[in-house]
């Protein structure tokens, strides 16, 4: 008698909607997306990823990784057709922008959808701390930030919540089944000031795989050689610590080692950076890195004096990968370490970033200690099985629970109410205004 076998089940079709296609070598955001996509793909989950983005020039070959790309409009009712057929069971939005512009479009066509809201960083809090260092530098370059780097949580709160920027994006998470946060800190701050139900988020940081899986870099402090600073300059918290970076900290660095030089790396470099190339100075402007691993594993100190920003930073990870320890402020370690040591140091103003930038690049001892305690730090906070595994057992619960789910997160649901009325509205006037135009 044959024995009758279960019956397969359907792969999870994922949906992403991204702000932009992705570019995992060029931004920290873009290889959180990648990484994410690599622990569904991990599940065998089918997935679609849609943009109406331009494409850029350093693009991730996603139909490589058997994903399907999906040209879609901004305010155009063609995306209706597109998910009403598609039917997707997960649905991600890469920034709160997009879930502005297409949730009530998946909630009216695919209300059995799960969906999720990917947080690269919160922006609303990084908008907040550029502000309050505009308002404190004053046009003074060089004033100190000391106090600033010690605002309390509560001054943050005051700061934000009047926000148009905080109003919008609070509601996108509160619309969202679930909100990717890479921050932990983060979390608590929407939890405990902007009252965010914990069952709304969840603490998925940056992943990094086993250290075998990464490119083997020199590790021994001889044969390293110089500083280096990267980062996209297309994001202001990297440009604006580039300026600071060369204005400011760079000289007193020099001061104490005259033959030192800087290595700035970065995606899109504009005119306004490669003027401030100047070798003589050891300010050196190297554009964009093939390999970022490759150049980090070089230099033997990272410089990251990051003055305003929000989420983690990919740039420090990338650092404690190849083993090149990393000096930085409060804004640049938020997060990263949690009650572990930090691989490097961390100082809140000019002097004491290049007091410590020259005691790593020069003290060997204290270097090679740096050096383990990011090796440390990277499985114990950072590992990508870990986390995978977590984020899965979580998007199937909540799948299994959806309704329960969405009926205890009344808040979430009176917004959608309103707010994707109001969206609606908008988007198809503005639909029907182009086809008059």
């Amino acid at each position: 008698m044959a024995t009758e076998q279960p019956a397969q089940r359907s792969p999870i079709h994922v949906l992403i909607i991204g702000y932009v296609w992705p570019e995992p070598r060029s931004s920290a955001a873009s290889g959180h997306v990648m990484q994410l996509i690599d622990c569904f793909l991990e599940q065998g989950w089918q997935i679609t990823f849609a943009s109406a983005a331009t494409e850029g020039e350093h693009k991730a070959d996603l139909a490589a990784l058997g994903i399907t790309e999906v040209a879609i409009a901004l305010n155009h009712s063609s995306f209706d057709a597109f998910i009403r057929e598609l039917q997707p069971d997960v649905v991600v939005f890469d920034q709160f922008l997009m879930e502005e512009q297409f949730g009530w479009r998946v909630e009216k066509h695919c209300p059995n959808a799960l969906r999720l809201l990917e947080s690269s960083d919160l922006q609303s809090l990084r908008h907040a701390r550029h502000q309050a260092v505009k308002e404190r530098l004053d046009g003074k370059p060089d004033a100190d930030l000391t106090d600033y780097f010690q605002t309390s949580r509560d001054q943050l709160f005051t700061r934000m919540a009047t926000t148009d920027l905080a109003q919008r994006e609070i509601a996108a998470i509160h619309r969202s089944d679930l909100s990717l946060m890479v921050s932990d800190v983060e979390i608590g701050l929407l939890t405990e000031l902007f009252s965010v139900p914990a069952a709304q988020l969840h603490w998925v940081p940056l992943l990094v795989r086993e250290r075998r899986d990464v490119p083997i870099c020199p590790q021994r402090f001889e044969d390293r050689a110089h500083f280096i600073t990267i980062g996209n300059f297309r994001h202001a918290p990297n440009w604006d610590a580039v300026l600071w970076l060369k204005n400011t900290v760079w000289p007193l660095i020099r001061a104490q080692l005259p033959s030192a030089q800087v290595h700035v790396y970065g995606a899109y470099t504009p005119p306004k950076a490669a003027a401030l190339h100047n070798a003589a100075q050891g300010f050196h402007i190297m554009n964009w890195a093939e390999d970022a691993l490759e150049v980090m594993g070089a230099a033997r100190v990272s410089l990251a004096p990051l003055r305003f920003g929000a989420g983690i930073k990919g740039k420090i990870i990338d650092a404690m990968i190849c083993g090149t320890p990393t000096v930085t402020t409060p804004i640049g370690a938020e997060a990263m370490h949690d009650e572990l040591a930090f691989p490097g140091a961390v100082a809140c103003d000019a002097q004491g970033l290049a007091d410590a930038a020259v005691s790593l690049y020069s003290d060997q001892g204290r270097w090679e200690h740096a050096q383990r305690d990011g090796w440390q730090l990277l499985p114990a906070r950072f590992g990508h099985d870990r986390h995978c595994a977590v984020l899965i057992e979580r998007i199937l619960l909540l799948r299994a629970t959806l309704q329960a789910h969405r009926t205890a997160n009344f808040t979430g649901a009176m917004l959608r109410h309103h707010q994707h009325k109001s969206t609606q509205y908008m988007s198809q006037w503005i639909e029907a205004k182009n086809k008059n135009a």
